[in-house]
């Protein structure tokens, strides 16, 4: 095999941005009359007094005191409140499903809220509080962000993580021993209990793919397995302890089946008859990728005992008897079920796929589709659950390469030279992947690829001794194996190690079958991969059976081991389909208030609640084939839709339709608001309509850029395709998104004006959304993206500000929510995107919030007490930096879309218990028998299904001192859910967190490319650096240090676009 000392560039590659388009609403029927309104005017600044802090002043929970205030935010009674049940259930972290927290003193629970708190909360408070500063501040004219020149709030150093964690103080106010047992421990943490279960709605029964599984009455133990030379290859450890089980299960192994992690661990069902053995296992290697001659490898396995796994700790937990689920017997029972099907498919996480579980499909570019299913195992209320799902993942074709280059080239390859694109192109694809030989007959060597040569095959030499001499690839070939190489002006793959590289020419290897294309999908092969998982539940539900069937667990050997059992149908769950809530629309219009039907309406005989003003506008055109005369008639027919809709929309724009090319788009934007600004002398331009190319790359992405971060523009951006077809429904839906655009309403729920929505319409609240977006796989340099919506009216809770940060590579807790900066003038200064928002809120309304309610998206369960405990205490920082002792009670949610619970309905022929897709209805919701055992968590569909099976959004409480009972939040989640701005349908997820992950979204566009990985254009990287604009979560800079390197701060968004809801 010849060999030499090679180096390569890194390459790069390009892709395309994205469009903005309006979701679809089909016209819907509506229902009889609303309830009765009993309106309550909304007076901004209705408050007595001035500043940050209008009377009456919040009690610190638990700072000593005097006689309490007339509202001291202990209501005696809430409409909504604690439910019955939940008078003594303890708060503060918790321990339960799939999860550990850090374990720290000073954190032991108490429950309720009372007027006093832990004394760790008090100083924690305290020591980001401030003076009377924070009240100056505000009343200087209320116009500064965190960063102003007004005075600022001091605090003294920040304490160290292990301070910060024994002073958040998890456990809010002490009650009487009356009210809340004891901890289990000193340090337990809890999250919040479930307050009962909710009662609302129409009952009924939808099947979900659980399956019961039934707890095992064996002795589990688990045995620390050590295997030397050591390797990190799953498959090769898993091979070598086949091997020996093989030889040695009937005789030195008790005549056990043992279970395999694949690395450290090893578990049996009963004890083996030693507590600690050696042996010695020969396995040949077949799979050495460094060309070293075929070689049988000799590995000394030592198995120690560790523990016994405790299923009875298990059996109380599931029960609701004991706090914490005992993570070491879950793990086991998980090891066991996957045992079987890890031999018999490729595993890919917790899923698991081979070509004879579904047809292959063709992606394009050389990949194609397997089919397979998701297997975990979960505790439940209703015991374990085992949950199966279908599902679908991209492998690469096991082609010749020289196919695979064809196919991903997408041309002839052989009629032209490889130009540098395609080289960069074929070596991103074809890093890291394992190919075998075909040039030797039945030898089939495997090897795995670390680059290509840049020099082409006819060029590549190597030494053949220590004199110098040197011999050609093309003459090796010839002389060593009889084979001419047709292709010498192609690259040769270089395989094996980096250092001393082997060269292979592309057309003797082969792609060996199985394996996963972890990196970025284009679009068309995602497309192609989504027709594939696309099914309806009918067929979905018939698959998960199938499969349950195919996997016949009651024939698993090692489940026969374990003396584990596993239902064969699905899971009937008891569910109820809450109420659709009325909507408000304005009085003009013919339709003043509207009931959605099965999760939708439309804007027929409607007008907005508050409608915006468009008295200036213009527009540009970047689409060579729309004409001048076909965008006038365009944006004509969309002012005169804005207008129908509610809109002042003066129907003449300022400037005619400016025409350009797309690589022209920072000249053309920068040109055309000059001009706008000399005629508007001082006034703003409203609106700016851009017509793109319907394939427009990264030109999206950089009019989003300039327009938000450097113009302070508010844009709307319509496809050629919407701008020739201009059907009326795309015209009102982006009508919707203009409005919003511009600071106006679309609807309003009845319920929060008449101030009917529990505990929220009580006082001021403000809903926050959070998410981060991490780079797709593949980019491994770029930053993740950070964002928080928060609601800016009050009672109506449909306005969200948005703000975003760039922070460290997949960093999942959110950096800059509350920050503490030296200025050299005004010494220790306080800020981050919760303060920001809280003051806009304070702006907006004239109140202060004194209630938080946190939907933090995007969490998975094993960083539940991560998130929360930084988070929270970010919070609690925020708010007691712009004012002593305020600390207003907090919510926080999870919201979780990454799940594979899927909820059918019963009887897929009763029309009357599903959509039209077959999903069930819109306003399902789950709160028992497949949640948690003990914690606050349901799955609630709010969206009526289009095609495919919906998926459930499930929200997990973890923290909640404004006590909601289940109905309450379950209610205002669904209504929620309504009051989406781009649409007229409900949305699967409540609309904070989508605004954030939308938020966090467009804010990809914003990065400059040197901090985005050579090969994402398409994800939303644009194609030049920002105009040199500070960065940060909207007023400054926002930098970050992750493992030695900086995180370029986003430049920062400009003020006025701040204030709307830009990123719909």
């Amino acid at each position: 095999m010849p060999r030499r000392r090679k180096t390569e560039a890194p390459g790069s590659s390009s892709g395309e941005g994205s469009d903005s388009q309006s979701h679809r609403g089909p016209q819907e029927g509506r229902s009889a009359a609303p309830p009765v309104e009993r309106p309550i005017p909304h007076q901004p600044g209705s408050y007595q007094g001035r500043g940050w802090a209008p009377q009456p002043v919040y009690a610190p929970r638990g700072a000593p005191r005097g006689p309490a205030p007339p509202y001291s935010g202990q209501p005696s009674h809430q409409p909504g409140g604690a439910h019955p049940q939940s008078g003594g259930r303890r708060r503060g972290g918790g321990g339960g499903g799939q999860r550990g927290p850090p374990q720290s003193p000073g954190m032991s629970g108490s429950v309720g809220r009372s007027t006093s708190v832990n004394p760790d909360l008090r100083q924690a408070v305290q020591q980001y509080g401030t003076s009377s500063s924070t009240a100056q501040f505000m009343q200087a004219a209320g116009s500064h962000g965190p960063g102003s020149s007004s005075a600022a709030s001091r605090l003294s150093e920040e304490l160290p993580l292990r301070e910060e964690l024994q002073q958040l103080a998890l456990s809010p106010p002490e009650v009487p021993s009356e009210q809340a047992p004891p901890p289990s421990s000193s340090k337990a943490m809890r999250f919040p209990l479930r307050p009962g279960k909710g009662q609302t709605g129409i009952q009924c029964i939808v099947k979900a793919n659980h399956f019961f599984a039934e707890l095992p009455d064996k002795d589990l133990h688990q045995y620390d397995v050590s295997i030397t030379p050591e390797v990190t290859s799953r498959g090769v450890n898993r091979a070598v302890m086949e091997q020996l089980v093989k030889l040695h299960r009937e005789s030195h192994l008790g005549k056990r089946l043992p279970a395999y992690d694949g690395r450290k661990s090893l578990y049996t069902a009963g004890p083996l008859p030693f507590t600690s053995k050696e042996f010695v296992i020969n396995l040949i290697d077949e799979e050495d990728g460094m060309g070293a001659p075929r070689r049988e490898r000799q590995f000394k396995v030592v198995i120690k005992f560790a523990a016994r796994a405790d299923l009875h700790h298990l059996g109380l937990f599931l029960a609701g008897k004991q706090a914490d689920a005992p993570q070491e017997a879950l793990q086991v029972l998980d090891i066991v079920l996957r045992e079987l099907p890890t031999n018999r498919y490729s595993p890919v996480g917790r899923s698991f796929y081979s070509p004879d579980l579904g047809r292959r499909q063709p992606l394009g570019e050389g990949l194609e589709s397997w089919r397979g299913f998701y297997q975990s195992i979960r505790p439940t209320q209703m015991g374990l659950s085992l949950n199966i799902d279908m599902s679908s993942t991209a492998f690469i074709e096991p082609l010749p390469v020289i196919d695979f280059v064809t196919q991903l080239l997408n041309r002839d390859v052989l009629s032209r030279p490889l130009s540098d694109a395609d080289r960069v192109k074929i070596k991103k694809a074809l890093r890291g992947v394992k190919v075998e030989v075909t040039h030797r007959g039945n030898m089939r060597r495997k090897y795995r690829i670390s680059g290509l040569t840049s020099q082409p095959t006819r060029e590549l030499t190597f030494p053949v001794d220590d004199r110098g001499t040197t011999k050609s690839v093309v003459q090796y070939f010839q002389e060593t194996y009889g084979f001419t190489i047709q292709h010498t002006n192609w690259p040769c793959l270089q395989v094996g190690n980096q250092q001393r590289p082997n060269y292979l020419p592309m057309e003797v290897c082969k792609i060996v079958e199985g394996q996963r294309y972890s990196k970025r999908l284009n679009e068309r092969q995602i497309t192609a991969l989504l027709k594939v998982t696309c099914q309806r539940p009918q067929d979905r539900e018939h698959d998960i059976l199938r499969t349950v069937s195919h996997n016949a667990y009651h024939d698993d050997p090692y489940a026969k081991e374990f003396g584990i059992k596993i239902d064969a149908k699905l899971a009937s769950v008891e569910a109820r389909i809450l109420p659709a809530p009325w909507l408000k629309y304005h009085d003009t219009g013919r339709e003043k208030n509207c009931l959605p039907h099965v999760g939708q309406w439309n804007m027929m005989n409607k007008k907005m609640v508050n409608g915006g003003t468009v008295n200036h506008w213009t527009c540009i055109n970047f689409s060579r084939n729309v004409q001048d005369g076909v965008a006038r008639g365009f944006c004509q027919e969309l002012a005169q839709m804005c207008h129908i809709s509610g809109m002042t929309f003066n129907p003449d724009p300022i400037l005619p339709v400016y025409s350009t090319r797309p690589d022209q788009v920072e000249k053309a934007l920068k040109s055309r608001y000059q001009e706008a600004a000399n005629i508007l002398r001082g006034r703003e331009l409203d609106l700016l309509i851009v017509i793109l190319p319907d394939n427009n790359g990264s030109l999206y992405g950089d009019l989003k850029r300039i327009c938000e971060t450097d113009l302070g523009l508010v844009s709307q951006c319509c496809l050629t395709k919407h701008v020739f077809k201009m059907s009326k429904q795309y015209l009102a839906n982006v009508a919707l998104k203009i409005n919003v655009k511009v600071g106006g309403r679309n609807t309003v729920l009845v319920d929060a004006l008449s101030r009917r929505i529990p505990l929220v319409s009580d006082r001021p609240t403000i809903i926050f959304g959070a998410d981060v977006t991490h780079p797709h796989p593949g980019e491994d340099s770029s930053p993740s993206i950070a964002a928080v919506v928060a609601s800016q009216d009050w009672p109506e809770i449909t306005k969200y500000a948005g703000l975003v940060c760039a922070q460290a590579h997949r960093q999942e807790l959110i950096q800059d929510l509350f920050k503490v900066w030296n200025d050299p003038q005004r010494g220790t200064v306080t800020g981050g995107m919760i303060k920001e928002l809280l003051i806009s809120f304070r702006r907006a309304t004239g109140q202060k919030p004194q209630q938080i309610i946190f939907y933090r998206d995007g969490v998975s369960e094993g960083q539940f007490y991560q998130v929360l405990l930084h988070e929270l205490d970010a919070i609690r920082k925020a708010c007691a930096s712009l004012e002593p002792n305020y600390q207003p009670p907090v919510t926080f949610v999870v919201v979780q879309k990454r799940h594979h619970t899927r909820l059918f309905a019963n009887n897929h022929n009763d029309t009357r218990s599903t959509d039209r897709s077959g999903n069930i209805l819109p306003g399902t919701v789950v709160d028992s028998k497949i949640c948690h055992p003990t914690e606050f968590d349901f799955y609630l569909c709010s969206h009526a299904g289009i095609q495919g099976t919906s998926r459930p959004a499930h929200y997990h409480v973890l923290w909640d001192e404004n006590k909601f009972t289940a109905d309450g939040l379950q209610t205002l989640t669904n209504n929620l859910c309504y009051t989406y701005a781009r649409c007229t349908r409900s949305v699967s997820i409540v609309p904070p967190a989508y605004y954030a992950h939308l938020a966090a979204f467009r804010a990809r566009f914003y990065m400059e490319p040197e901090t985005s990985d050579s090969g994402s254009l398409s994800s939303g990287m644009p194609g030049r650096a920002g105009a040199g604009a500070p960065g940060g979560t909207g007023s400054r800079g926002s930098t970050r240090v992750p493992a030695g390197s900086t995180v370029r701060p986003l430049p920062a968004l400009k003020e006025n676009v701040k204030r709307v809801m830009f990123y719909c």
